[in-house]
């Protein structure tokens, strides 16, 4: 649902970029609650306002290099039920899988310059709060290309194609119109990954994310 009014923090040591966005997202029926401009404002910031969802920027101060997902990292342990979206021009594989080591839902991570419109940004806004993911194609690529690929290799082409894209929080629907298949089409296509990864339909976890993401949960599990 879009239209519930979402609670946000932001954190963005840019101050134009963070005012900027704090007005695009007011625009948009979200309530900015607190900004911040390093990884300790936003630690305080989620404690004193218990928002929804933290957006959070990769590289802040003091290095500017790894700080911003560090916090969301720490968050992401501490606060489980805060849906955290990484929004940053900078692609941190490394960081990205510990982001997603307990799991993916509530969890997205998008590259600046592909978030054509604010509504893109608002409508995974809204995915991550209720408990769902928003991941851009490139996080993806970069995962699958250092996950298992014995996992992935066992796919077939239209079948990697419907494991991208449900990775990216798209539903069968969604997928179908994108490939120009049936949905029944795509409910065979998820119906075959689940069983290649052997994802039984007794699985307690969300299995459309645990099967593209299923590498990210075991700590140590390093590319072959």
């Amino acid at each position: 649902m879009t239209d519930r009014r979402l609670r946000v923090v932001l954190a963005e040591d840019s101050v134009i970029l963070r005012e900027g966005m704090v007005e695009l997202l007011g625009a948009r029926g979200c309530e900015v609650a607190a900004t911040a401009g390093t990884p300790g404002e936003l630690l305080a910031a989620v404690a004193d306002h218990r928002p929804d969802v933290a957006v959070v920027d990769v590289r802040m101060p003091p290095t500017f290099t790894d700080e911003g997902i560090r916090a969301a990292v720490e968050l992401r342990a501490t606060r489980p039920e805060l849906g955290i979206l990484v929004f940053s021009q900078h692609v941190e594989t490394a960081w990205a899988e510990r982001l997603l080591e307990a799991g993916a839902g509530g969890v997205g991570y998008l590259l600046k310059e592909r978030v054509a419109r604010t509504a893109e940004l608002v409508e995974a806004l809204h995915r991550v709060a209720g408990g769902g993911t928003a991941l851009d194609p490139e996080i993806v690529t970069r995962l699958m290309r250092g996950g298992r690929r014995s996992r992935i290799a066992s796919l077939t082409p239209r079948e990697r194609e419907t494991l991208e894209l449900m990775a990216q929080g798209h539903s069968n629907r969604s997928i179908a119109a994108r490939l120009v298949v049936s949905e029944r089409a795509v409910e065979k296509h998820v119906a075959a990954i689940f069983a290649k990864f052997g994802l039984s339909a007794s699985e307690s976890d969300n299995r459309r994310v645990k099967a593209v993401l299923a590498y990210l949960a075991e700590k140590g599990g390093a590319a072959v």
